[in-house]
Formats: C-alpha cells, sequence, structure tokens
C-alpha cells in the first residue's frame, strides 16, 4: 500500500509541477484581506505584487469559507483570466486555510467603493440566518441495487481536521452504509505536503494522518454506524502536491 501511494503521490507531484511551470497554479502563505462592499465583504489576498480575489462572507454551508483577520492563510488555486472581482483576479479551485498561529499584522479592512461590486447576489439578505442554509446542495441519486463497494474522501484545509464543511459528506457515507446493509467500512487516512510558489514546502504536523483516519472512524461509530466491521490505516509519509493529497478515504463495502 505504501508503493502505490508513493506511485500515486509521484504522478501527482508532476501534474502539479507541470501546472506551476505554466505558471497556472499558485501556492502562497500571505495576510486576508477583507474589503467591504455594499452587498456583502468580499475575502482578497496579495502575492508577487498581486492581488487575488478569495471568495465572499458567507457561512459554513458554502464550498468557501471565509478566514479571519489576525492569521496568515495558506492560498491554493489557479489564475484565471476572468474581470477581476472586488479589485482581485479570481482564482477557480481555491482554497483556504487559515494558519493557527497569531499574525497581528494580518488586519486589514478596506473600506467599500463603489468602483467594486459584486456581480452576484449576497447568498442571503442581511442579519441573521434563522437556520436558513446560505447554499442548497443537490441531492444525489438514490443507489439501484445491486450494491457495489462505493468509496468517498474528506478533503481538508492544510493542518487541519474534520471541520463544519465535512458533516454533508459523512451523511453520504451513513446513509449508503444503512441503505446497503455495510458489512465492511474501510478509512485510510493521510496528510499533505504542499508545493508552494516561492520553491518552498509547507508539511502538515506529524501524526495527522491517523488522527484523521481515526476521527472519522470515531464519528461514524458516534452517529450510530456500528454495525459494519472497520478497517482503520493511515499513510504517515506525506503526500506532496496540491490540496487534494489531504484526504482520508471511506470505502463502504456492502
Amino acid at each position: 500500500m505504501l508503493r502505490l501511494a508513493r506511485g500515486v503521490a509521484l504522478t501527482a507531484l508532476l501534474a502539479h509541477s507541470a501546472a506551476i511551470a505554466q505558471g497556472q497554479h499558485l501556492a502562497f502563505v500571505s495576510c486576508p484581506i477583507v474589503r467591504d462592499t455594499k452587498s456583502v465583504p468580499c475575502w482578497l489576498s496579495e502575492y508577487g505584487g498581486e492581488t487575488y480575489y478569495l471568495g465572499i462572507q458567507t457561512d459554513v454551508s458554502a464550498d468557501f469559507y471565509p478566514p479571519s483577520l489576525g492569521h496568515q492563510v495558506l492560498v491554493e488555486g489557479d489564475k484565471t483570466d476572468d474581470a477581476r472581482i472586488c479589485g482581485g483576479v479570481p482564482l477557480k479551485n481555491v482554497v483556504v486555510s487559515v494558519m493557527p498561529e497569531r499574525a497581528d499584522n494580518c488586519q486589514t479592512l478596506l473600506m467599500a467603493e463603489d468602483r467594486y461590486t459584486l456581480p452576484f447576489e449576497p447568498p442571503r439578505p442581511p442579519g441573521p440566518s434563522t437556520g436558513r442554509l446560505a447554499f442548497a446542495y443537490p441531492q444525489p441519486e438514490k443507489p439501484e441495487p445491486p450494491y457495489q463497494p462505493k468509496s468517498f474522501e474528506l478533503h481538508y484545509d492544510f493542518d487541519a481536521t474534520v471541520g463544519f464543511k465535512h458533516p454533508r459528506f459523512l451523511t453520504l457515507v451513513m446513509d449508503y452504509a444503512k441503505l446497503t446493509g455495510a458489512r465492511t467500512i474501510s478509512i485510510v487516512g493521510y496528510r499533505g505536503r504542499t508545493a508552494l510558489s516561492n520553491g518552498t514546502f509547507l508539511t502538515e504536523r506529524d501524526n495527522l494522518a491517523k488522527i484523521r483516519a481515526q476521527e472519522v472512524a470515531d464519528l461514524l461509530r458516534g452517529a450510530g454506524l456500528t454495525s459494519p466491521k472497520y478497517e482503520v490505516s493511515w499513510i504517515e509519509e506525506p503526500e506532496t502536491g496540491d490540496a487534494s493529497r489531504r484526504r482520508t478515504t471511506i470505502t463502504v463495502t456492502p
């Protein structure tokens, strides 16, 4: 398994290096910047003399969960030629991870300017959400028999474990396991090594792959999924590549 993981990591590294060589992929650590607008605040960050647009201020139901001032962020994404948003170059496939260490120099708050408007409506009206989610995701298709082993992946922010964005994915695992009368649930944890655009690397902490795998098993068992046999393992050697390397793979076998 370790040999296979190394082969996958090498393939990912080669693809990742090609994207960097073409100047498309960015990975950098910098301060986040929040700009106010007439609708909702937007988040930016600067690198290499350029400003990049990250996303809007929204809530935990969105794919983009906003960072916070007072901490640096790891920004990973692909540059686009799209029109600027909030004064920044948009990134696609953007992943923003908040660094845990305090960075008191990261406190930039920009006032709203008429020239910066968001080209879309805010996800919900201002004020308390009253329980309504900002983003609604489509319902997955109901599987039909004969049921086959099915794999799911949880992806993580840098150096992080399960957070607000993961429950809907764990629910998919739960639903499929219950529907198919799962016999076995195999869980494999990984940790990542991010290749930064400046030529350096950022490696997640030791033992994190084990922590991720065991946490997912504990959460599934704690939610009542106790009948299947659990096979929990992890790959300690970090995989070098983009944000997709930071993951836990869950395979449900009916």
